[in-house]
């Protein structure tokens, strides 16, 4: 999940996130690790692994030689503990968008409410872009089922949007230089192949930079989008008159 590549400028335009940083599909990436506080305390300096005494996760090593404020940062984002449905954890991170990255994947199972996945990605650049107006940069992307009656709807992109403003302005995690995109995809399938006949998803990308030191509020704000799109309440409230089978 860590990266240490020759520094390469990812191509962006005003915060927009391009679709080459999502795989085709993020269940591709082995499951994520759940990871607990006191195993991501022994992160520190000097020859700890990010992990403690966690189950190495392939492809994830060690952040010994990165800088510190990329360490900080990636304990805070890591010690994040979702809502029960959430699976967050570590999985491999994209090699050539910064010279400094790590990455998380984020699943929520269908139920009572739709399934969703997700990934979220911290960037590091030493020396700062300028696009970013920082030198940390996250990127983030959730697909979800949706329901059919749903599919098509006008308002679903400005809605699907606003689930990203508002967890990130509730969980107070300033940033500056948003954008994104959200994507209606209906597909239908025909002959001898596997799957439903009809599958509606909605995928939102975008990349924000954090303001401050503290990540945290980022990391809980990005779980928080994945449980809208799946359409969860919030903890605490009771969803009425709605089932999936």
């Amino acid at each position: 999940m860590v990266a240490r590549v020759a520094p390469e400028h990812p191509t962006q335009r005003q915060g927009v996130v391009s679709t080459r940083l999502v795989p085709p599909r993020p269940a591709q990436h082995p499951p994520p690790q759940q990871l607990s506080p006191q195993q991501l305390s022994k992160q520190g300096s000097g020859s700890q692994n990010v992990r403690g005494d966690a189950p190495t996760v392939s492809g994830v090593p060690d952040l010994v030689d990165a800088p510190e404020i990329f360490r900080t940062a990636v304990a805070a984002l890591s010690a994040v503990r979702p809502r029960p449905e959430v699976r967050f954890g570590p999985i491999p991170a994209p090699a050539r968008l910064a010279p400094w990255t790590y990455a998380w994947g984020l699943e929520l199972a269908g139920g009572s409410h739709a399934s969703a996945s997700g990934r979220l990605v911290l960037l590091h650049e030493p020396e700062g872009q300028e696009a970013w107006g920082g030198t940390l940069r996250l990127v983030g992307f959730v697909r979800a089922d949706l329901d059919v009656e749903f599919a098509g709807d006008p308002l679903l992109p400005a809605v699907g949007w606003s689930w990203l403003i508002d967890a990130l302005h509730g969980r107070g995690a300033e940033h500056t230089a948003l954008g994104g995109t959200v994507t209606q995809t209906s597909s239908a399938r025909f002959g001898d192949i596997a799957g439903p006949e009809r599958t509606d998803e909605v995928e939102l990308r975008a990349s924000w930079t954090p303001v401050g030191n503290d990540l945290g509020p980022h990391a809980g704000a990005f779980c928080e989008l994945i449980a809208a799109a799946a359409g969860l309440p919030p903890v605490g409230v009771v969803a009425l008159g709605r089932h999936r089978d």
